[in-house]
C-alpha cells in the first residue's frame, strides 16, 4: 500500500515522502525545507516529482542531492517546462574535480503536455543535457504507475497521481484443483485479456476464459498531492479529470478563508475551496496542506475546520 508522511514542520517550506509498503522504494513530492526528512529517506528516494520551481517547492533540492551523490544509482526527477535548465543550472554552480561519472545519474522527465514529456540525462562531472527521447507518459514502474494534471498557478503547477498496480486473487478453494504454475500462467491471461489461452491443469486443458471466475481484480491503492493552484474552474475540471475518487489526496489550501482575496491574487487556493473539491471529486478521505508561513496554529486550525467542514457537509 502507498503510505505518505509530510516531512515539514508548520512554517517550513512543503514536502512530502511516499512511501511503498514493502518496499525501499521512496517517492519525493517536492523539496521544500523539510527538518524531519532523514538522510537514510533521501538516499531511498528513486524519484523527485516536482510541482513547480518557486523557491519554497525547490530550495531544497541541493540537500536532497548532497545526500544522494556517490550512490551511483540512477533517480528519476519529473517537474514542468524547464525542469531540466533548472536542475542543469543547480548542478553546474558547483565544482565537481574530485567526482566520478558513475556517482550519479539524474534522468529528467519533463512535462510539457498531457502526452509530450521529454526526457533528459545528466550525468558528472560536467553535467551536459543530452535529450534521449520524448514520451507519451510520465513514470511507471514496478510498483505504481504516476498520473498528473497540469494546474495553474500563474505557472504550471503539477499535481500528481501515484496508482498503485493492481492485484489478482486466486480463489483456491473454488478451483478443486492442485497448486501449480497453472495459476500464474492464469493470472497473466487475465491481466492481458487473453480469453483464448490454453491452460494445461493436470493433464487437461481449459480455456483461459472459462477459469476467469477463479479470480478477482483488487484495485490498487490511488493517492494524490495536489499542490499550488488557482482556485477556478478551469483547474477544477482538470482536478475532476485525474482525482475523482481517489483513496486519498493532500491538497493545498494556502489561505484561510477570510484571506481569499489573497488566494485569487496569488493563484492559490484556500481552505473551503479545496475541501468542497475533494468532496465534488468524491475522494474517500483528503488532507489539506501547505499553509502560508504568516499563521500560526491556530490559524491552521481555523483552515483545518473550514477545509472539513466542506468536504464533509451533506
Amino acid at each position: 500500500m502507498i503510505q505518505a508522511e509530510i516531512k515539514s514542520l508548520l512554517r517550513e517550506d512543503i514536502s512530502i515522502l511516499i512511501k511503498i509498503a514493502n518496499s525501499g522504494k521512496h517517492y519525493l513530492c517536492d523539496c521544500g525545507e523539510a527538518s524531519q526528512l532523514t538522510v537514510k529517506e533521501i538516499q531511498s528516494v528513486s524519484a523527485v516529482f516536482i510541482s513547480h520551481t518557486h523557491i519554497d517547492h525547490f530550495s531544497n533540492f541541493d540537500g536532497i542531492f548532497r545526500h544522494q551523490i556517490g550512490s551511483g544509482e540512477r533517480v528519476v526527477i519529473c517537474g514542468p517546462k524547464n525542469i531540466h535548465h533548472q536542475i542543469e543550472a543547480r548542478l553546474k554552480s558547483y565544482t565537481w574535480n574530485l567526482i566520478d561519472e558513475k556517482a550519479i545519474e539524474y534522468e529528467i522527465r519533463e512535462i510539457i503536455s498531457l502526452k509530450e514529456i521529454n526526457v533528459y540525462n545528466l550525468r558528472p562531472p560536467h553535467w551536459n543535457l543530452e535529450l534521449v527521447k520524448t514520451q507519451n507518459f510520465l513514470f511507471e514502474d514496478d510498483q505504481v504507475k504516476v498520473d498528473f494534471a497540469i494546474l495553474d498557478h500563474k505557472t504550471d503547477s503539477i499535481a500528481y497521481m501515484f496508482k498503485e498496480k493492481d492485484s489478482v486473487t486466486f480463489h483456491e478453494e473454488a478451483s478443486g484443483f492442485r497448486k501449480g504454475k497453472w495459476i500464474s500462467e492464469l493470472k497473466t491471461a487475465f491481466e492481458n485479456n487473453d480469453t483464448d489461452l490454453e491452460i494445461q491443469i493436470e493433464g487437461a486443458a481449459y480455456k483461459a476464459a472459462d477459469l476467469f471466475h477463479l479470480l478477482t481484480r483488487n484495485q490498487g491503492y490511488r493517492l494524490g498531492v495536489i499542490m499550488d493552484h488557482a482556485a477556478d474552474k478551469e483547474n477544477y475540471e482538470k482536478i475532476k479529470a485525474v482525482f475523482s475518487e481517489a483513496d486519498l489526496v493532500y491538497i493545498e489550501s494556502f489561505y484561510k478563508d477570510s484571506d481569499q482575496e489573497f488566494a485569487k491574487l496569488n493563484y492559490h487556493s484556500f481552505a473551503s475551496a479545496s475541501g468542497k473539491i475533494m468532496k465534488e471529486c468524491q475522494v474517500k478521505e483528503a488532507v489539506p496542506i501547505h499553509f502560508s508561513r504568516r499563521y500560526t496554529e491556530t490559524d491552521v486550525i481555523e483552515i483545518e475546520t473550514a477545509f472539513y467542514k466542506a468536504f464533509r457537509e451533506n
